[in-house]
């Protein structure tokens, strides 16, 4: 089927209490894997590149290969631009063809990243296309980004932003950080509760690689809809390289370590699609 956008999958998610996975993919095999696993579950998938992804191919080239997938898919697919740190290159995503962006502002402060936002608001608005944004921040390194420590979201603030934004869906601070955990991350899950309260729009987490299976399922409940997940695609997907090379150091194949790369990326998208409860949710899409 087409490419949809994320806001027909989160909403349902928002009022039905469980979360759409959104996965970081870095080439084709991962793409594909994905999609894979979510046919497998019959779920919806969101495939989402970063700014550094999109530089070492081009936003052109991952939104006809996503495109081209989706196509001759059976499950609603996504693309989103994760991270997005630029309006231009916001614009750019739009233009190539996804179907979801996210522009990122949480470092700057608050009237810088409200203005922005809402600048890539209003020109997705005109092509129908939902825009992720972000307050407070997320600590660790995504892409070129390094955060010191997580910016929890300040709710009064949430709801200003929210208002003069007029963002679809908001990615949060609750503790949570990016790439491996280096020691046990203290979330404030109560603060999800809150803000699932006093906002409409469905609320996204970042950092969710390495967390406990039972820690992302309470975020859920408590109002999370939309997970990232990048990490852990890219440990598992070199791991089984590394692995295959190490039984077969002869192989000069890209195909066949692409391949054991490939199914070792499904596996994990599959066991993150049953922790955020969407299996069986794509024909009700």
């Amino acid at each position: 089927m087409p490419l949809v956008t994320t806001d027909i999958m989160l909403s349902d998610a928002h009022e039905n209490r469980y979360a759409i996975p959104a996965f970081n993919c870095e080439n084709p095999e991962m793409i594909q894997a994905v999609i894979a696993a979510g046919e497998e579950m019959n779920a919806p998938v969101i495939i989402q590149t970063t700014p550094t992804t999109i530089r070492y191919a081009s936003s052109e080239l991952f939104a006809a290969v996503v495109a081209a997938l989706a196509k001759k898919s059976s499950i609603p697919v996504a693309l989103h631009l994760d991270h997005g740190d630029t309006y231009e290159l916001a614009s750019g995503a739009l233009e190539a063809g996804y179907t979801s962006i996210m522009i990122d502002g949480s470092n700057l402060p608050f009237p810088e990243n409200s203005a922005i936002t809402k600048k890539v608001v209003d020109l997705c608005r005109e092509a129908g296309i939902p825009v992720e944004g972000e307050l407070g921040h997320v600590g660790g390194k995504e892409d070129d980004t390094v955060s010191g420590g997580s910016l929890y979201t300040d709710p009064d603030e949430a709801v200003r932003f929210v208002k003069e934004t007029g963002v679809s869906f908001l990615a949060i601070g609750v503790g949570t950080a990016h790439g491996v955990y280096s020691a046990r991350p203290v979330l404030n899950r109560e603060l999800i509760s809150i803000l699932r309260d006093l906002l409409s729009v469905p609320l996204v987490l970042h950092g969710s690689s390495g967390l406990e299976d039972d820690v992302i399922r309470d975020c859920i409940s408590r109002g999370i809809s939309k997970v990232n997940i990048a990490t852990d695609l890219r440990v598992a997907y070199t791991q089984a390289v590394r692995g295959f090379l190490k039984n077969d150091p002869d192989c000069f194949d890209p195909k066949k370590y692409g391949a054991a790369a490939r199914e070792a990326v499904k596996e994990i998208a599959k066991s993150r699609i049953t922790i955020c409860g969407c299996q069986g949710r794509a024909n009700s899409l």
